[in-house]
Formats: structure tokens, C-alpha cells, sequence
């Protein structure tokens, strides 16, 4: 596991303690993904499948997850792209805030 998904996992795991209602895959460029789901945070595999997946590149990631970018600008800006369910990616969204 690349130290950015490791440490994707472990802000994520802080952020969503209970678990989260549905299934997201984030998806950082170069270092590999991440999924979310009611089991909780974890490297996610090619197989994997979501609700939504987000992608985006590595410094994008870890500004949303420090709370300095919100998860909605990125979107807009298109420094975020998603793949899904919308209203799961806005659940996750406000989670992380």
C-alpha cells in the first residue's frame, strides 16, 4: 500500500468511525483506491465496485481530507470527477466536513 492510500485510509477511518451508508471508491491517480462502505475504510482492488467513484490526483485528495478544499468545489472546478450516484457522493461529502 503507497503511503498516500495508507494515509487516505487512516484520515478517512477518523472521519466516517461509523461506518457510511452506501459505497464510495476514491480513486487517486498514480497511488491506487480507496473504498468506503458500512464495514468501514479500505485499500480498495480493481474489483471493487461503488456507488460512486470520485477520482482525482493525490494533492487534490489529501487537500479535501485536511478540510482545505470542500469535496463540492472540487467537483466544480473539475479537480474532482465522479462516476455514480451523485446524492452518495454529496452524503460522503458532508461526512467528511
Amino acid at each position: 500500500m503507497s503511503s498516500i492510500i495508507d494515509a487516505a485510509v487512516t484520515a478517512l477511518s477518523a472521519k466516517i468511525a461509523d461506518g457510511f451508508d452506501g459505497t464510495a471508491k476514491f480513486v487517486i491517480a498514480g497511488e491506487g483506491a480507496v473504498l468506503v462502505d458500512g464495514a468501514g475504510v479500505r485499500e480498495a482492488t480493481d474489483a471493487d465496485t461503488a456507488d460512486v467513484t470520485m477520482t482525482a490526483d493525490a494533492d487534490t485528495f489529501q487537500e479535501i481530507l485536511a478540510g482545505d478544499l470542500n469535496p463540492t468545489a472540487a467537483f466544480m472546478s473539475g479537480k474532482l470527477q465522479l462516476d455514480g450516484d451523485m446524492g452518495t457522493a454529496m452524503r460522503l461529502g458532508s461526512a467528511l466536513s
